[in-house]
């Protein structure tokens, strides 16, 4: 999904003229995703695996965040296209936390952000040419929102775990030294 070059200067997701296809509001959530990857990607770089599920000074691991971001994107992505969760995602949710055994690899958990974010962008093209005002309700207490709502907060929700992944990244960086 990324198409940043390591030689060519960075351009953001949404200054590449890509998925013109897509109604605005959904090309926006696909551009915030490919964001969300290229500084995912980059940040945690050079991280070893046993850093990557460490909580320095307490915060969250990354490794957390890095599972969160992909599950709760198919997770909203379900509420947006009208179902609820299925017993799969309910198992995943409450797997997020880790700790259950195997401890996955950076590469491991990047490849299931990679997966996600694949298969939201299908969902993402779909969703986008529906009323965005089309009511939807999510989780048990079935709480309003609409098509529109929660396809935007797959990308708000994505890059504020993001920004969490950065900056532990940077301070794990730190502290090497």
């Amino acid at each position: 999904m990324s198409t940043a070059s390591a030689t060519a200067p960075y351009i953001e997701p949404w200054l590449r003229a890509t998925h013109t296809d897509v109604p605005a509001a959904g090309r926006a959530v696909l551009h915030a995703l490919e964001l969300s990857l290229d500084d995912l990607t980059k940040w945690a770089a050079g991280l070893t695996d046993a850093e990557v599920h460490a909580q320095p000074l307490g915060l969250t691991s990354i490794a957390f965040h890095l599972r969160h971001i992909a599950r709760s994107t198919d997770r909203i992505l379900t509420y947006a296209e009208g179902g609820q969760l299925s017993q799969e995602q309910l198992a995943a949710l409450k797997s997020e936390q880790g700790g259950e055994g195997k401890q996955e690899s950076l590469a491991e958990l990047l490849s299931e952000v990679e997966v996600s974010f694949s298969d939201a962008a299908d969902r993402i093209r779909v969703l986008a040419t529906a009323d965005l005002n089309t009511p939807r309700f999510v989780g048990r207490k079935q709480l309003l929102t609409s098509i529109g709502g929660a396809m935007i907060h797959v990308a708000d929700h994505t890059l504020r775990h993001t920004g969490q992944v950065v900056t532990t990244a940077k301070l794990i960086k730190a502290l090497r030294t």
